[in-house]
């Protein structure tokens, strides 16, 4: 090879290595190795860009010395990087320090100031930093306040993106049935995650008009309170193929005075509707093996008061595996914690497609006479178990064209105001049906289940018809649980075969592969030996055979 071809062959292969850069940010490959491929870009926000007519900018505002603390901003960085990179030039990227910005530019947009400890020369001190984006189209803005995870950031993005450019304002109408309870007192977990997804709340008080363009309604509770003309309402809303969520229980258990005291409740037609539409909330108790702990104040025999920690029955953690992962609600299901709860029965019309979204273990019963619900007394829970066990149905959906329940009654009539007529022909629609109220209030802290909170996000996702978002929430990172097993027979053989596998198969498996490599090596050392003497033999024979 001569030196000009040596030169050109150098000069080309610089070309094609800055080509290469340039065109990186746009074309590559990543291989995602895990299960749910949480770290590749759905097809969903890939083919994003045939819906965005004009350029939508997405401004990351992240505080330089944040990145030198956690890592968490570079996945942030890279992860945005990767998903602008497939909006063909639709979607831009800036990346800005708000201290060189401006921090009233950062203030403007209603971007969270944290402070972060950080260790310097054997001292903490507290740093305020930034890490928020702000995503801009046309005119309108939205914010994400505070990102410090790449769990949820693609559905953030990508719902947002989708909102701002269809002109759809993301809000969900949420009735409270149940007049002993307050959104902002009891709903504040609920209130909080809505938020964070992007979605508006609207509070209809029960009996008020529901616009008939609200994208979905969440009635929680309500048995005892919501009286023909609000289930009128309800019923009208959802023949205009309005989506409805009824978090509802068919017993009352007093959570308010602490007292937890059951009882039946006195419907006022609450039930008798979601019957007519295929499902049947039982007035029992559901209690289940799987139980979640209780700590609850009791006296001690000295008459002093101490805190005790048990197992109660009445509060079901509901397995990952219970989940009906063909559904876009409990697809990658982690579970939930249900307090009270009660069991359902599935009775739809024809042209109504029920699902089974989650159900208890094999080893639950029901409560069904004599409410006993005091954790002291732990052998009344189980009082109806011989006679009720099985596994039992506690959340459902519904899909369809639902006929009213009001089909042949009058209009309810209340003076001075005179209710809509219902629609003509009813519209396709969709139901969940949970057969509790407390899952979704505050008592979530008590069990720490945050799970619960992204069910009913999920829930509200499916219900405005968004199944393709929902899609994106599926694939987020997901952590193993060390009591994914929760049914004690399985559980046993489980930790038999463990015991088997570890105890015996294994050390044998090691003792076994000992010996046949100690056999090999003596065949080994046998056949060197053999060699070695077969050759001292040879030569003493030919010596012989010379002598002689």
């Amino acid at each position: 090879m001569t030196k000009k071809q040596i030169t050109i062959i150098t000069i080309l292969s610089v070309i094609a290595f800055i080509l290469a850069l340039l065109v990186s940010g746009r074309y590559w490959f990543r291989m995602d190795l895990t299960k749910n491929k949480a770290y590749t870009i759905s097809q969903v926000s890939r083919n994003l860009h045939r819906e965005i007519p004009d350029p939508v900018t997405i401004t990351y505002y992240l505080s330089n010395k944040l990145r030198t603390v956690v890592p968490a901003p570079g996945e942030i960085e890279d992860m945005l990087r990767e998903y602008t990179a497939h909006s063909r030039g639709k979607i831009r990227l800036v990346v800005r320090d708000p201290v060189r910005a401006g921090l009233e530019m950062a203030e403007r947009y209603g971007l969270q100031a944290r402070q972060v400890p950080v260790v310097e020369q054997d001292q903490t001190s507290l740093i305020t930093v930034y890490s928020g984006i702000v995503i801009e189209y046309l005119d309108k803005i939205d914010v994400l306040p505070w990102v410090i995870s790449t769990d949820t950031l693609e559905y953030d993005l990508t719902s947002r993106i989708r909102s701002m450019v269809t002109d759809t304002e993301r809000w969900i109408a949420v009735i409270v049935g149940d007049s002993f309870r307050q959104w902002s007192e009891h709903f504040g977990y609920l209130d909080m995650t809505l938020a964070d997804a992007g979605y508006r709340v609207r509070l209809i008080a029960p009996g008020e008009e529901i616009p008939d363009n609200t994208p979905a309604l969440f009635v929680l509770g309500g048995m005892e309170d919501l009286d023909e003309w609000a289930l009128y309402r309800i019923d009208r809303y959802i023949q205009l193929g309005g989506k409805v969520l009824f978090a509802v229980k068919g017993v009352y258990v007093d959570t308010i005075y602490g007292t937890i005291e059951a009882r039946n409740l006195l419907d006022l037609g609450l039930l008798d509707m979601i019957a007519s539409y295929g499902v049947i909330v039982r007035n029992e108790l559901a209690l289940d093996r799987n139980a979640l702990t209780l700590q609850y104040q009791a006296r001690s025999p000295h008459g002093g008061l101490q805190f005790r920690i048990v197992r109660y029955p009445l509060w079901i953690g509901i397995p990952g595996d219970k989940g009906n992962e063909k559904h876009p609600v409990t697809s990658g299901f982690k579970g939930l914690d249900l307090y009270w709860s009660s069991p359902l029965e599935i009775q739809v019309d024809d042209g109504i497609e029920a699902s089974v979204l989650f159900s208890s273990t094999p080893q639950a019963w029901s409560m069904r006479e004599n409410f006993h619900t005091s954790p002291e007394v732990s052998y009344m829970l189980e009082m109806e178990a011989n006679q009720t066990r099985g596994e039992k149905i506690l959340g459902v959906s519904l899909a369809g064209v639902f006929h009213s329940f009001f089909t042949g009654a009058p209009k309810p009539q209340r003076e001075g105001f005179e209710l809509p007529d219902m629609p003509d022909l009813a519209r396709a629609s969709r139901i969940i049906v949970i057969g509790d109220t407390d899952f979704a209030t505050n008592m979530i802290n008590a069990t720490q289940a945050i799970k619960n909170m992204e069910f009913l996000l999920r829930a509200a996702d499916w219900l405005v018809s968004d199944d393709d978002i929902i899609g994106i929430r599926n694939r987020q990172q997901q952590t193993g649980r060390f009591d994914k097993i929760a049914e004690p027979e399985q559980r046993s053989a489980a930790m038999r075969f463990s015991q088997i596998l570890n105890v015996g198969i294994i050390p044998l498996f090691v003792i076994a592969a000992g010996l046949i490599r100690a056999s090999r090596r003596s065949r080994v050392m046998r056949s060197s030996q053999t060699a070695e003497t077969e050759p001292a033999e040879a030569e003493k024979t030919e010596g012989e055979e010379n002598e002689l």
